[in-house]
């Protein structure tokens, strides 16, 4: 048996937040400064700018991670790549490359502990049973999830107005029953939740953070014209369509930190 100490147990570590196997921990202040760093760190603090780690039970359930996460682990842990046979290599290679995740996404079973590597980006959990099951993620979100969740790349309906529009073709969609972890550059608290009952949302920007699989998503013209497109200014708005709902941020997305 193992123990852990001076870890989720130190006053300067809180747990934001406990889901399935997840837990996210953030570091209250960065301790590991120098007199030269000491007033950056100080205002980051005061500004939410702060590290955070994901903490996965392995008993509570398998997990699936992005590629280069890991950090360290502890006690019964054992690393698998989930491929299970040449076509399914395949296919992860083919799903990776249109939504440019990584192409094998390594999978942790056994008992022990699996702590990944600290960002300053905000971690979020959610369950896919409040998507109903079948949930799109915007590209370079994911981190982790349940090995329960199939992963699968999900093409938009409008191809020339995708490229138009410079985004991405293919989006990484989750499937199934399990929680998953994606990174935010905006914390929960900011984001905003829009639920659609057959109706439509037009977002100027790609704002939108995650969406239901039940949701056609496209990317359309603001005006029924070019020249009415012109006119408001807008151009190309990316379009929700149907029943579902969708995670949008308030604010553009900001420099990588």
């Amino acid at each position: 048996m193992y123990q852990i100490s001076n870890f989720t147990d130190n006053d300067d570590v809180k747990t934001l937040s406990q889901m399935g196997p997840f837990s996210v921990i953030e570091y209250q202040r960065d301790l590991s400064v120098t007199p030269g760093s000491a007033v950056t760190a100080y205002y980051c603090s005061q500004m939410n700018v702060k590290k955070r780690q994901l903490v996965c039970d392995l008993s509570h359930a398998q997990v699936t991670i992005q590629a280069g996460a890991m950090q360290w682990m502890l006690g019964n842990v054992n690393a698998t790549t989930g491929i299970k046979g040449v076509g399914d290599l395949f296919g992860k290679a083919v799903r990776g490359k249109a939504t440019g995740e990584s192409a094998i996404k390594p999978e942790y079973t056994g008992d022990g502990i699996l702590v990944l590597e600290p960002t300053y980006r905000h971690l979020i959990l959610m369950d896919a049973a409040d998507w109903g099951g079948s949930v799109v993620l915007d590209d370079g979100l994911f981190l982790a999830c349940d090995s329960r969740l199939k992963h699968k790349a999900v093409m938009r309906e409008n191809f020339s107005s995708a490229v138009a529009g410079r985004e991405g073709l293919f989006n990484l969609s989750l499937n199934g029953s399990g929680i998953f972890c994606i990174e935010s550059e905006c914390p929960k608290e900011e984001l905003v939740e829009i639920t659609l009952q057959n109706d439509v949302l037009k977002i100027d920007g790609n704002y939108a953070i995650a969406w239901s699989g039940t949701l056609d998503f496209t990317v359309e013209r603001s005006g029924k014209s070019l020249i009415g497109s012109a006119a408001s200014g807008e151009g190309l708005v990316n379009v929700y369509r149907g029943t579902g709902k969708v995670l949008m941020m308030p604010t553009a997305k900001m420099p990588n930190i």
